[in-house]
Order: structure tokens, then sequence, then C-alpha cells
């Protein structure tokens, strides 16, 4: 099965090359987790509806199936804070 096509905006790209090296592999392999298999992320519910989430360890990636293999990253973070900064950063844009 042909994998599915990641769209990371520049701000996540940035934020996970300063991440910690043992932290980045992890979120890392999350990602070609995610690339493989984009079921494999909880459903969000209520005002995030329409958005999964992959845990990596006390962080979370947060993303969206979009059209045609593609999966748009949205946030990447800290469980204690991701859900409410994705919150602000869907109600921007």
């Amino acid at each position: 099965m042909e994998g599915y096509r990641l769209r990371v905006p520049g701000r996540i790209a940035g934020l996970v090359r300063r991440l910690h090296p043992d932290l980045k592999r992890k979120v890392r392999a999350g990602l070609d987790l995610i690339r493989t298999d984009p079921a494999v992320g909880k459903e969000l519910r209520d005002e995030l509806a329409g958005l999964r989430s992959l845990r990596v360890g006390r962080f979370r990636i947060v993303y969206r199936l979009a059209a045609r293999q593609v999966i748009d990253l949205v946030a990447i973070g800290p469980r204690r804070t991701i859900y409410e900064e994705t919150l602000r950063l869907l109600r921007r844009s």
C-alpha cells in the first residue's frame, strides 16, 4: 500500500527541529506511523471533531486527513496544552 504524504506547516517543522534528540526521534517515529496508518490516532470530539491525536510520550501529534492520501499536521506539543492551542489555531484560521 502506498503511504500517505504529510503536509507540515513551517511552524511545526521548526518546532520539531528544536526538540531534544530523544523526543525528536519519537515524534518522527510517530509521524512515520501516521503516514503508514492514519487511523492510528484517536478521534477527537466536540470542537476538535475531524481531527485525530497520536500520543508520543507526553506529546501529542494532532492531524487531519485531507484529500488524496494527504495528512495535514495541525499541531505538536505537550498534552497539557496542545488541545487548547489547537482550538486557538483553528479559530484563528
